[in-house]
């Protein structure tokens, strides 16, 4: 493997010349950065992200706080960034907020006082200025959740996309009152709640405040749910949730009570139950592993301008429980 130095001693220039032209310096002449691109192109050179990190006295691991570790969704964030990780020679080391805002700053705090090479956050606070002291010396990525009152890459899926598509879906099976089920009000189903109403208000249904039910968060509060919904004087045909957790619980709760469902995220077996789920596949995967290559993209370009907000394509996996006569077993 080439080293900086070969690459300067080709280029005939000085190795600190070599750095300001790998991270994109724009003070360093064309001909000049012509001569060092051109070696670093013949001589193949990557950065040794191992090295620099310990240069710059940091552990070689990168930090994971996400609200809840048990979550298929977050676990496959997890996943992703351990991958990614590993092929960089680094460790990850997961925390869970367990969806506390209070609790999170003081979480964050220390994994970072720990020195980690990069943190990627899923947060549950509303705004997350409490990261600006490391923001200028550790690579700090968002996964989930854009942030608020500070600058911060973030890799989100299209809620509001989503929930327009899966609320679209229903109402072309036929479905008019329908149900919107989540936990706490945090931007995911904030916009996935704007995403459900616009779908509703294109089609010229009016919005009904009783069919939107907030709080479900485990089997009993999704039974609670269900219960209070079916006891309207005009039920839901169909229920919409916001996430993957929320359906989990909700599985038990709409059998055998002819209530179509289809989930905002998928979840395990929801393509065995009978019938299958239909879902919003938010590729939890991609989210995990483009939020982990930035953070290494960070600190082998550390001076480089890249595009803070990225938000990432969600697509509905048609089964069959959006019928109108569902019941899910």
């Amino acid at each position: 493997m080439a080293t900086m130095r070969e690459v300067a001693e080709l280029a005939r220039v000085s190795l600190k010349t070599v750095s300001r032209v790998f991270n994109d310096d724009p003070h360093v002449l064309p001909e000049t950065r012509a001569r060092v691109e051109a070696a670093l192109r013949e001589l193949n050179y990557t950065p040794n992200t191992l090295a620099t990190t310990f240069r710059a006295g940091r552990v070689p691991i990168i930090g994971l706080v996400v609200p809840d570790l048990v979550d298929p969704y977050f676990a496959a964030i997890a996943k992703a960034v351990g991958a990614v990780a590993e092929a960089h020679g680094m460790a990850v080391s997961v925390t869970s907020t367990g969806d506390d805002a209070d609790r999170e700053p003081q979480i964050v705090a220390a994994a970072l006082g720990r020195s980690l090479s990069g943190l990627i956050l899923a947060p549950v606070t509303a705004e997350q200025s409490y990261l600006r002291p490391w923001s200028d010396r550790t690579p700090i990525v968002f996964v989930d959740r854009a942030p608020a009152k500070i600058a911060a890459d973030s890799f989100t899926q299209d809620d509001h996309g989503g929930a327009l598509v899966a609320t679209e879906h229903l109402l072309g099976h036929g479905h008019r009152r329908i149900a919107f089920i989540g936990d706490a009000l945090t931007k995911p189903t904030v916009h996935r709640l704007e995403g459900y109403h616009a779908a509703l208000d294109r089609h010229g249904i009016g919005r009904d405040d009783d069919l939107v039910v907030l709080d479900v968060w485990d089997r009993p509060s999704a039974a609670e749910a269900v219960a209070a919904l079916r006891a309207l004087d005009e039920p839901p045909t169909a229920v919409f949730s916001s996430n993957d957790r929320a359906s989990m619980a909700l599985v038990p709760a709409v059998r055998e009570t002819g209530l179509a469902l289809l989930s905002f995220g998928d979840f395990p077996m929801a393509d065995l139950l009978e019938p299958a789920v239909t879902v919003i596949d938010q590729d939890p995967g991609t989210l995990g592993t483009l939020a982990a290559e930035r953070v290494f993209d960070r600190l082998a370009h550390p001076a480089k301008r890249f595009r803070r907000r990225t938000v990432v394509p969600v697509s509905l996996v048609e089964r069959e429980s959006c019928r109108g006569t569902s019941t899910v077993v």
